[in-house]
């Protein structure tokens, strides 16, 4: 059975590029065509599509705007269509949280080397993402309103930290003793970051590394949303960095974000992506640098994403005796970089992302 696409632009070329590049994939076809968001949400409830490719700047309604209503009336899964701009950031990321799942570059060119391989990738995500379809319709949950405040948390706005809550008993300690945490995602991620990094807390008792892949344009923006969101304090990683407890730094896009010194005075060195990368930033060399460092004191956990980048940097932490932790399938946006971790023997736990950040806590809290 092909999987059923409803592609949205008000662009008559666009449309058509992007419905020749799915319809050229064996078990995709496009069902219909939405020249804005108003005509995407009628027809998405009219046709009930597998999946939605969506732009975010239409006439009469705007993509985020549509993700809201689909999200709200009948959750398919989206995928976003932005521009590499800050403005294309904001709005990327507004719409992540409306409850896309995905996102890429209009230009294509931005994310692939020849033509073949846009196709490709574009073909691929479409797959990818139809796959949580059943599992959209059947959790259905509320949407939140997109941040807009950069503010640090108010008493109003803020999540509680789950350190103020009573632990649950589901859990237990290894005993073990921290001094970094790293996280590693992609494909969901930065909607996985937000729910995990909202309930820590401000006294968070050490670092954090964050890798999201993600184009150089959008983790600055990512890094000032979920500063503004959290507890903690969240930057944009920079060369020269001296890694303090409370504090997350993100990995920036482009480029590669390691650890040189000691464990009592560590500092992140950023340095160029490199050619033979697939991925920039990577999971792999951020882990596997701090496997170096810290040897047993990291508590690293691999997030929803596709391939399987994060699994030899994890092999390295395990190996050096730190902890490894995956998000569970049913969790996930894409069961890839988990998947790969898991099936390779390297995660000693597999946690439903609304578990992650109690579990950490209770980690950290027992283990000092």
């Amino acid at each position: 059975m092909s999987i059923r696409v409803l592609v949205v632009d008000d662009s008559s070329f666009f449309r058509r590029r992007v419905s020749d590049i799915i319809n050229g994939a064996p078990r995709l076809e496009v069902i219909d065509v939405a020249i804005n968001g108003k005509d995407a949400v009628e027809k998405a409830l009219k046709l009930k599509p597998d999946v939605i490719t969506m732009d975010i700047e239409m006439p009469v309604m705007d993509g985020i705007t549509a993700v809201r209503e689909i999200m709200a009336a009948i959750p398919t899964p989206i995928l976003m269509f932005s521009s590499l701009t800050q403005e294309g950031a904001k709005a990327t990321l507004d719409a992540l949280e409306a409850g896309a799942l995905d996102f890429l570059p209009k230009k294509f060119e931005d994310i692939a080397r020849n033509k073949e391989e846009a196709t490709a990738q574009l073909q691929q995500r479409v797959l990818q993402i139809a796959a949580r379809r059943g599992l959209l319709r059947r959790s259905a949950p509320p949407v939140r309103a997109a941040a807009t405040t950069q503010s640090r948390p108010t008493t109003a706005n803020r999540v509680e930290p789950l350190a103020s809550r009573a632990p649950s008993s589901r859990y237990r300690a290894s005993g073990k003793s921290y001094q970094l945490t790293a996280i590693g995602t992609s494909t969901g991620g930065p909607v996985a970051l937000q729910k995990i990094l909202t309930q820590f807390p401000a006294n968070y008792p050490h670092p954090i590394l964050l890798v999201q892949h993600m184009p150089a344009t959008f983790t600055a923006a990512f890094a000032s949303r979920l500063n503004s969101l959290c507890n903690i304090t969240v930057k944009e990683a920079a060369d020269g960095d001296v890694l303090k407890p409370g504090v997350a730094y993100l990995a920036p896009g482009g480029m590669q974000m390691m650890l040189e010194g000691r464990a009592s005075n560590c500092k992140i060195r950023i340095i160029d992506g490199g050619e033979r990368m697939n991925y920039k930033p990577s999971v792999d060399v951020t882990f596997g640098s701090a496997a170096k460092i810290y040897q047993d004191k990291v508590l690293s956990i691999v997030l929803t994403g596709m391939g399987a980048d994060g699994r030899e940097g994890a092999r390295m932490l395990k190996s050096s005796g730190s902890t490894v932790w995956a998000q569970d399938e049913e969790s996930c946006v894409v069961y890839g970089m988990p998947q790969a971790v898991a099936k390779a023997g390297i995660s000693t736990e597999d946690l439903p992302l609304d578990r992650v950040a109690e579990r950490v806590l209770i980690e950290l809290k027992r283990s000092r």
